[in-house]
């Protein structure tokens, strides 16, 4: 192990049976966390070639077991977003596709620090359960068309292993382990088709566009590679998605466009990838967007939350404690800041510290103005919510400084700034 950390850390690359050996020693134990996160460290800083990537991603999948939906009559169609502050987007899409009969797998998280997680906005909804073993989920698929549920412990446990590492380690951050850790999970999974929005901004995990193009890149050809159809979307996250941002109150906006209604980001969003998912399925002549005005992704989503124990009728939670934040100043709003309104819901209780944390399903942040808009002395901003009074005061110090009030118009920006697609 000495051996690889000194040869990475001088750049040099690993071949794929070093890196084989690797993970599965990890993974036994025979290789201690402090030698992997020198040597995850020396990945950050030095990288790692397309070969080594792959060879990573293999090694993974190959650390646990593999799913197949090749039995289910209907194309398998996943999803996954690299996670932004306000990104719903699951929740409506998953029965929004089922309903046009493209079958969802969807693993999901839980959210840890300023990006919220799919598994703690759904368990908002009284009942409902995360947990599935692979029949259940399976029987949800062929029952409803789509599932969001929690991985299971036998799906590249060495993922999980090197992440709770790379959390504390401040080695989360890198192009060739972020790639390798989503798609060996994907690959895994068994889907015949995966669509990646791949986020860039100031709440995002990658800041700049280029290393969001970057790994949408390495990611699609890391599907390509293993002959699964892979296509990216690079999406903006400079500004929360949505005017919604917690866990009960994604869950609300995300119920509303379900309805044809909702904020038109989220909207635009959803249709997108619904469209390319639609394409990979080989449905690419079907319109998505009827779905959301008659009904029948709504249908399609109250089945899905009763399948998994939960009350899609049931009063979601609603904060005791709430705060409005004003405009101090007339003028036209510059900027509103994603990674500062997505720190604020967290420390207001919307997300975790550290895994095995509980959240505040009732916490999160309203708001109530985008890029553009003008408002006046007095006008309000956020909203923050939270059940816990200790935490206001915290989460109000960051909205204070989350929205920039100038007097000019900014330049607009394209929500979906560009599409990564492996060669035909």
């Amino acid at each position: 192990m000495v051996d690889l950390i000194t040869k990475k850390r001088f750049a040099e690359a690993l071949d794929s049976s070093e890196i084989e050996w690797l993970i599965d020693a990890y993974v036994r134990g025979a290789v201690a966390p402090e030698q992997m996160s020198a040597l995850l460290m020396a990945v950050v800083i030095q990288g790692m070639d397309r070969g080594e990537i792959k060879a990573l991603t293999t090694a993974m999948i190959a650390s646990g077991e593999r799913m197949s939906f090749s039995g289910l009559g209907r194309p398998a169609i996943d999803k996954h977003s690299t996670g932004g502050v306000g990104d719903k987007i699951t929740l409506p899409l998953v029965p929004l596709m089922a309903s046009l009969g493209v079958a969802v797998p969807q693993l999901s998280g839980r959210g840890l620090g300023h990006t919220g997680g799919t598994l703690d906005k759904l368990e908002s909804i009284p009942g409902w359960r995360a947990a599935l073993s692979n029949t259940e989920m399976e029987q949800v698929l062929r029952e409803v068309g789509g599932v969001i549920c929690a991985a299971g412990s036998g799906l590249a446990p060495a993922d999980r292993a090197m992440y709770a590492l790379r959390d504390v380690t401040g080695t989360v951050a890198s192009v060739p382990l972020i790639a390798s850790s989503i798609m060996s999970k994907k690959i895994a999974e068994g889907a015949d088709g995966l669509v990646l929005d791949v986020k860039f901004g100031s709440g995002a995990f990658l800041a700049s566009m280029a290393d969001a193009r970057e790994l949408a890149e390495t990611m699609v050809r890391l599907g390509q590679d293993s002959g699964m159809r892979t296509v990216a979307l690079l999406t903006d996250m400079d500004a929360p998605l949505g005017r919604a941002v917690g866990n009960a109150n994604e869950v609300r906006e995300s119920v509303e466009v379900l309805a044809g209604g909702g904020p038109s980001d989220v909207t635009e969003l959803t249709l997108a990838l619904a469209r390319e998912m639609l394409e990979l399925a080989g449905r690419g002549d079907v319109d998505p967007e009827p779905a959301l005005a008659n009904g029948t992704a709504m249908d399609a989503w109250r089945r899905m939350i009763l399948a998994q124990g939960g009350d899609p009728d049931a009063p979601l939670p609603v904060a005791r404690e709430t705060e409005t934040v004003r405009a101090a100043a007339d003028g036209i709003v510059q900027h509103v800041d994603a990674h500062k309104v997505g720190v604020a819901a967290w420390r207001l209780g919307a997300g975790r510290a550290r895994p095995g944390d509980s959240v505040d399903h009732a916490a999160g942040v309203e708001v109530l103005v985008k890029p553009g808009e003008r408002v006046r002395a007095g006008d309000p901003l956020f909203v923050a919510a939270s059940d816990n009074a200790g935490r206001m005061a915290r989460g109000l110090g960051l909205l204070g400084e989350a929205a920039e009030i100038g007097g000019s118009v900014p330049s607009s920006r394209p929500l979906i700034a560009g599409r990564v697609a492996g060669a035909a």
